[in-house]
């Protein structure tokens, strides 16, 4: 329905002998519209503006409400689709769609019960980019009713429009700004070849006559995922115009009309939106749904890298066994760690120039190689194969930790001070041959037996649970009972064991001791 201003110009033009196809290239009206209106008197065009107006009033049940929204928000001009959002996230069901609600919004601003405070910005249109050419990134904040400010990270493609927006409550850091990323890149299943940013001092450090020096962290960020960048200049909104609509969006569509006590509602109420209207609805610019158009655009963004700013996450790390040689073979180059770790499973994360390990146990890292280029086949470094570096409580407390068994406690503790000035030898010998025990049974036993005779010395104890290896492969039956190698000596069931001479294992001590003789 045309307003009376409109009516009244047609009917001006008619008296002044116009017709209906140049009246409406005149008013840029569609001709069928003209056509209503061309025949209609006054009377009728009253008679008219009545009927439609009563019928525009299935909203008006939802009055108090909508004029609550604008009240809220000191009575600024609102993104009509975000009210029609709220209301149907409030009520559930409607009873008419978003049309019907623009002009009932529009009859409480021609009736006076409705007038704005604020102006709306103008945007200069960007031309549209290929799939995968181009993602935009932009900051926001925004206090809700509740006194909650949230701080607002969003991304999004240039192509196809689909966003990844999140949520914080404190200002970002550049840290901050590479995860947030990093999350969209796996959100997006890859990533655009050019990244349009402002000169925002988290990722800008400033600008040398057109030169752009980026901040430290996020200059090594985009160097390992290859990125290619776009710095609008200062005052230039228009560059990056599409994801400042993605921000006044949040704001005004999502944010204007909710209010929320801690950001974990807000990011929750935020993911739903997200797929329900910013991804789910036509999209204004392109006439097409973002997540349809994404599956079309994904075909053509790059793959997910590795970031060194994840290795501290769990996401992405694979499980390695490292040979008896301390190695790890990884892209058919093999890289060292620390001996006391041979033959037991650890961690790796690799990004595209490093390489790091970690304990599989604890999560810590425990080593990091720089990824060789050429024909290299193998990458070592010499302090995973000495223990120099260690003082000899360090030393003992790596040895107390092989196994979890209060014997075994007791009797490093007794070479400590049976052997106080070779202790650091001691423990050097058990961290290179008890680091992974191939019978933890037969060790346990072994161990049982050197301790009730008083035979302290690890390499006493390495010879007699090798005489009990040899002994069982000869006689299978001497150890009665079958175990799992567990990978520690810990929670072993008590084993019934064949005695023998003790002459056995005092000429085993014997030979050991003419050897050092000779």
């Amino acid at each position: 329905m045309v307003d009376r201003k409109m009516y009244q110009r047609i009917q001006s033009l008619k008296k002044q002998g116009y017709g209906k196809l140049a009246i409406g290239r005149i008013l840029k009206i569609d001709p069928a519209t003209i056509r209503k209106y061309y025949s209609m008197d006054a009377e009728g065009y009253r008679r008219y503006q009545g009927e439609t107006l009563n019928r525009e009033k299935i909203f008006d049940e939802y009055k108090e409400e909508i004029l609550s929204v604008y009240e809220k928000n000191n009575f600024n001009k609102l993104n009509m689709s975000g009210v029609y959002d709220y209301l149907e996230e409030k009520f559930t069901t409607l009873p008419a769609g978003e049309k019907s609600l623009r002009n009932y919004i529009h009859f409480l601003e021609r009736e006076g019960k409705l007038e704005y405070k604020n102006k709306v910005r103008l945007y200069t249109k960007v031309p549209e980019l290929a799939f995968g050419k181009q993602m935009q990134l932009d900051f926001g904040e925004k206090k809700t009713p509740s006194g909650l400010k949230v701080y607002i990270f969003a991304v999004v493609l240039s192509a196809s429009r689909y966003k990844y927006i999140t949520f914080q409550d404190t200002p970002f850091k550049t840290t901050d700004v590479i995860l947030h990323l990093l999350d969209a890149f796996d959100f997006f299943k890859g990533y655009a070849e050019e990244l349009v940013i402002d000169q925002d001092s988290l990722m800008v450090a400033r600008e040398n006559y057109g030169e752009i020096i980026y901040t430290k962290k996020f200059n090594a960020f985009i160097q390992e995922m290859g990125i290619k960048m776009y710095v609008c200049r200062k005052a230039d909104p228009e560059s990056k115009g599409k994801i400042e609509n993605v921000i006044k969006y949040v704001k005004y569509n999502l944010l204007s009309v909710r209010d929320f006590e801690n950001i974990e509602e807000a990011n929750d109420s935020l993911q739903k939106w997200l797929d329900r209207r910013a991804n789910g609805k036509i999209s204004q610019a392109t006439k097409k749904v973002p997540s349809i158009a994404m599956e079309e655009e994904r075909i053509f963004l790059k793959p997910v890298k590795s970031s060194i700013y994840r290795k501290n996450t769990y996401l992405g790390r694979e499980l390695r066994t490292p040979s008896d040689k301390s190695y790890i073979m990884v892209g058919g180059i093999e890289y060292s760690v620390p001996v006391e770790y041979r033959l037991r499973k650890v961690e790796f994360y690799q990004t595209a120039n490093k390489l790091y390990i970690f304990d599989n146990k604890t999560g810590s890292e425990i080593a990091e190689h720089l990824i060789p280029k050429g024909t290299v086949k193998k990458v070592f470094k010499r302090e995973h194969f000495r223990y120099k570096s260690l003082q000899v409580n360090e030393l003992e407390e790596k040895v107390l930790s092989l196994f979890e068994d209060e014997l075994w406690g007791k009797y490093v503790k007794k070479i400590r001070k049976e052997f106080s000035r070779f202790s650091r030898d001691q423990f050097v010998f058990a961290l290179d041959h008890f680091s992974l025990v191939e019978d933890p049974v037969l060790f346990k036993n072994a161990l049982l037996y050197c301790y009730e005779d008083n035979t302290y010395g690890m390499k006493a104890l390495y010879d007699t649970y090798k005489y009990y290896l040899e002994e069982q492969k000869e006689d299978p039956g001497i150890i009665i009972g079958a175990f799992e190698n567990i990978g520690g000596i810990h929670n072993i069931p008590e084993v019934i064991v064949q005695k023998r001479s003790v002459e056995k294992y005092e000429n085993i001590l014997l030979s050991e001791k003419k050897e050092v003789a000779v």
